[in-house]
C-alpha cells in the first residue's frame, strides 16, 4: 500500500530544504515572471534584456535554479515587467511563533 502525506503547503518545507519559506516564495515570484514573458511572447533573450541579467541567469531563475538570486531582484524584474510591487508588513501575532512571509498577487478583473 503507498502512504500518502498531505502537504504543509510548502514543498520545499516537506522535503526538508533549509530556508523552505524563501524558497518558496522565490518559487512563487519565478513563476509570476515566467508567466508574464509567456504573455508577451519574449524570447529569453528580449526579457533578459529588459531585466538587466544574463540570458543563463535568467534561464536558472525560470527553471527553479534562483539561489544566487535575491527576493529584491526578483521584485525588481516584477517591477521592470510592469507590474506594481508593494511590500506590506501586517501587525504581530499575540504567540511569541514567527511571521510569516507570503507573496499575494492581485487579479484584474
Amino acid at each position: 500500500m503507498i502512504e500518502i502525506e498531505e502537504s504543509s503547503g510548502n514543498v520545499y518545507a516537506d522535503l526538508g530544504v533549509p530556508d523552505a519559506d524563501e524558497m518558496l516564495v522565490k518559487a512563487q515570484l519565478a513563476t509570476k515572471i515566467a508567466e508574464i514573458i509567456k504573455a508577451r511572447k519574449w524570447t529569453q533573450m528580449r526579457a533578459a534584456e529588459v531585466l538587466g541579467m544574463t540570458q543563463p541567469k535568467l534561464s536558472n531563475m525560470l527553471r527553479g535554479q534562483f539561489r544566487g538570486i535575491s527576493e529584491a531582484k526578483m521584485l525588481e524584474c516584477l517591477a521592470k515587467l510592469g507590474r506594481n510591487v508593494q511590500i506590506v508588513v501586517g501587525p504581530a501575532r499575540r504567540s511569541t511563533k514567527a511571521g510569516r512571509v507570503e507573496v499575494v498577487f492581485e487579479s484584474h478583473a
